[in-house]
């Protein structure tokens, strides 16, 4: 429909988490620059942000620009018991059928990560929407997992992504062995109005489309519609799109946003 018409080759705005759209605003790219920090230094990090603002693309780019020494754990939803979380784990680095006693799933963990050690292989575990995790003894089972190392450095990273509330969470007393072991802990940020535009003419030029297609006072109505959030503005921008090519408006303007607030409800 619209690709052909605005010249796109693909979707410029899909909701999917690709890596080859992610835009490196400030906030991003320092979030991508600290997180391979912590995996070259084999360490523990905490990424927070508000819905849609970016942390799933970021954790994909981090695992492709990181190399062949690193296998990823992604832990999409973490409403797991702690024996369900570990044996995730294992399936997930080392064993298509992981042990099912507690005693015998660790050593199967520690058999393992002292063999990827040898490999030069560092495992990634990767935790999504952390705030979720159900009970302290996950939390717990995370902390131990980091006990895993040699004198000089640990034998695995560990990234918790989630909301803001996390935060919150992790503020209580009884989360303080767990705190200590975060060696980067960082805030994602919505996205500046400059950026805002910036985020549209990139996604295009992907696309295989041209810059400019959105008229500044659109972005500026995208931008207040949308906080800034990326999923936001992909979900405006898309519709905005439709309704250009609807209307076979060569330029999307700021009319063509605002006929949208009430079909998005926004």
């Amino acid at each position: 429909m619209y690709k052909d018409f605005y010249g796109f080759s693909d979707k410029p705005f899909s909701k999917t988490p690709d890596p080859h759209y992610l835009y490196l605003s400030r906030g991003h790219r320092e979030a991508l620059a600290r997180l391979k920090y912590v995996l070259e230094e084999r360490e523990m990090a905490l990424l927070t942000g508000g819905i849609g603002c970016g942390k799933t693309t970021i954790s994909r780019a981090l695992m492709d620009t990181m190399g062949e020494g690193y296998r990823f754990c992604f832990v999409l939803n973490p409403r797991l018991t702690a024996i369900e979380f570990l044996r995730y784990v294992a399936r997930s680095l080392f064993s298509d059928i992981p042990a099912t006693s507690k005693d015998d799933l660790l050593q199967e963990i520690t058999d393992a990560l002292y063999r990827l050690h040898c490999e030069g292989i560092c495992p990634v575990i990767v935790i999504d929407e952390a705030q979720l995790i159900p009970d302290r003894e996950v939390y717990d089972e995370i902390r131990l997992l980091t006990n895993f190392q040699l004198d000089d450095r640990n034998l695995l990273s560990v990234i918790l992504m989630g909301q803001p509330e996390i935060r919150s969470i992790l503020s209580a007393p009884q989360y303080e062995p767990l705190r200590q072991r975060i060696a980067i802990n960082y805030s994602l940020q919505p996205l500046t109005l400059e950026e805002t535009q910036e985020y549209l003419d990139f996604r295009m030029e992907t696309a295989g489309g041209s810059p400019g297609l959105f008229a500044p006072a659109a972005v500026q109505r995208i931008f207040a519609l949308s906080g800034g959030v990326p999923r936001m503005i992909n979900l405006i921008a898309t519709n905005a799109l439709l309704e250009g090519f609807y209307r076979e408006a060569a330029m999307i303007d700021a009319e063509i946003v605002e006929a949208l607030t009430a079909e998005l409800a926004l």
